[in-house]
């Protein structure tokens, strides 16, 4: 997968070579590049941004060095050309999970009050990392972009991990415990240490169920649940009616 990002600040994506993105890059399975828009700047002071006509707060970047950058990377036909704005679509596991599966990616970082609308007309998606405004489209381009890498086959070494985590199937993943079994009063689930497998993958998805609906019962409204857990659902939620009467 080839991932671009349109930015006018290239430094801050000093992160996106460490870890599993640094890996990713060494074994060849993405091939991750910046492109400073300020490099075809309207002047030779280099503004990229202007007043908005007809007045208004702030700056607007303008539609002629980001379009030109656009250009001059050339992206494939099918490439997704993703625009960081605070009214696009909330990013989502869903998302990154049809993303991972593209070929390229081309991600527009924005900055000031915005950008003048023509850009849109460039792009093929929306995207914002969340109901809140930050100063700059790089950190939810750097959330996003490692969102959507992890997916890709051969960057996460445990492709089961992926499977079963949080938001993967519309549950948060089920509690988790390590050594020592004993810390301070607080022990493991013995079920855990039984060894019985059909027993623990019960009681895991048992429990990814509870923490779903105690911590978020929206997704469970999506979630494809079989008879025997719509079940375990409504044992959840007579335990908390009753406790709620206490």
């Amino acid at each position: 997968m080839k991932i671009d990002v349109l930015t006018l600040f290239p430094e801050m994506f000093g992160p996106m070579n460490q870890s599993l993105m640094g890996s990713a890059q060494e074994k060849g399975i993405i091939e991750f590049k910046t492109h400073d828009f300020r490099q075809f700047a309207v002047n030779k002071h280099g503004h990229v941004d202007d007043y908005p006509y007809g007045g208004g707060a702030g700056m607007l970047l303008q539609v002629p060095p980001i379009v030109e950058t656009l250009e001059s990377i050339q992206p494939a036909d099918d490439a997704r050309i993703i625009l960081m704005d605070p009214t696009g679509v909330p990013f989502s596991q869903e998302i990154a999970q049809e993303w991972s599966t593209a070929s390229q990616l081309v991600f527009i970082c924005g900055h000031y009050e915005g950008f003048d609308e023509r850009v849109r007309n460039y792009v093929t998606d929306e995207v914002s990392l969340g109901d809140y405004v930050l100063t700059n489209g790089e950190l939810p381009t750097m959330v996003m972009v490692d969102a959507t890498v992890r997916l890709i086959p051969e960057v996460v070494g445990n492709a089961e991990s992926i499977v079963n985590e949080s938001h993967q199937n519309n549950l948060l993943e089920h509690p988790q415990y390590t050594r020592p079994r004993e810390f301070r009063g607080q022990e493991v689930p013995e079920i855990l240490l039984s060894g019985h497998h059909g027993n623990i993958e019960l009681w895991q998805r048992k429990e990814a169920i509870r923490r779903t609906f105690e911590r978020r019962p929206d997704l469970l409204a999506q979630a494809d649940l079989s008879p025997q857990e719509i079940a375990w659902l409504e044992e959840f939620k007579q335990n908390k009616n009753s406790t709620d009467q206490i």
